[in-house]
């Protein structure tokens, strides 16, 4: 699948325009009252096609999505995608995020899919001013990390959502500190959510693709298995060096992208939240689509 052109130079601008304003938004964002703590969600994303979808996946999504409004509406939902890979840390401030068609090959149907929810420029300010090294942007949207899974847990898109990008060329352990700088957005109303896979291997899940063969490596099992262990565990630096995980690591993450942002998710959780998993399956050879909830 072929990325967004502008990701090959894996760079965003920050635009100049927005600095005029930040000020102002930050007067607002400071006013949010203080909420009960909200959940944080780590989703295995796989493919885009599950945006069609009608499947066991798809169907957590869509209780996971009624289960937090029942519980409190989100103010807002910040998405770190393993979809947006920049060098240093951006956040989108757009007040309309445009949706993103990240891939190639796929239906027309699926390209003309969209995701209208508003941005959040407001509480994206509360990130920037928490982050003092990140910067905004405007010339990110929606990416397929993001809205196909949105799609599902609020179909209306009534919800305002912003991203925060990945310092791709950052050590694992550098997200889980600058997560843990935003746990208090979870006293803002602000759902989290990490979007990825825990195992993701594209190069050894593609003949199973072809074949429509949904069975798993033993590798990639063994490697879900044990990461589900660590996360139960809370272990954020066994998990930041999966490859001592032995040989099936370095083979369920070639590429950190699609790993980094269980660990904004799980770096996220407090002393007293439970982690529940949603959804659990290893299929199509090399991908997990492990689903998480803390608190």
């Amino acid at each position: 699948m072929h990325r967004r052109d502008c990701l090959k130079t894996l760079a965003v601008l920050p635009f100049a325009s927005a600095m005029n304003s930040l000020q102002d938004l930050h007067k607002t964002a400071s006013t949010f009252q203080k909420t009960d703590k909200m959940p944080v969600l780590f989703v295995g994303h796989g493919s885009p096609m599950n945006a069609l979808a009608d499947n066991p996946f798809t169907q957590t999504l869509h209780q996971l999505g009624r289960d937090i409004r029942d519980r409190q509406p989100p103010r807002a939902v910040l998405v770190v995608s393993a979809h947006w890979l920049t060098r240093g840390t951006y956040v989108a401030v757009n007040e309309r995020p445009e949706t993103i068609h990240d891939f190639g090959g796929f239906p027309d149907e699926l390209f003309a899919m969209q995701y209208p929810a508003l941005g959040a420029p407001d509480v994206a300010q509360e990130v920037l001013a928490a982050l003092p090294d990140a910067q905004p942007t405007d010339e990110w949207g929606l990416d397929h990390g993001t809205w196909t899974v949105l799609h599902h847990l609020f179909p209306e898109a009534d919800i305002p959502v912003f991203q925060l990008s990945i310092d791709y060329g950052r050590p694992l352990t550098f997200h889980a500190e600058l997560a843990r700088q935003l746990q208090f957005l979870r006293r803002r109303g602000v759902l989290v959510v990490g979007s990825g896979n825990i195992v993701h291997n594209l190069r050894q899940s593609m003949p199973h693709f072809m074949q429509n063969n949904p069975a798993p490596h033993a590798w990639a099992v063994e490697f879900d298995a044990w990461a589900k262990q660590k996360i139960d565990q809370r272990d954020l630096l066994a998990l930041a060096h999966y490859q001592q995980a032995g040989a099936a690591g370095p083979l369920a993450v070639p590429t950190p992208d699609h790993y980094i942002p269980m660990l904004y998710s799980l770096a996220l959780a407090e002393a007293d939240d439970d982690i529940r998993h949603a959804f659990e399956e290893v299929s199509f050879g090399g991908m997990s689509m492990r689903t998480f909830v803390v608190g």
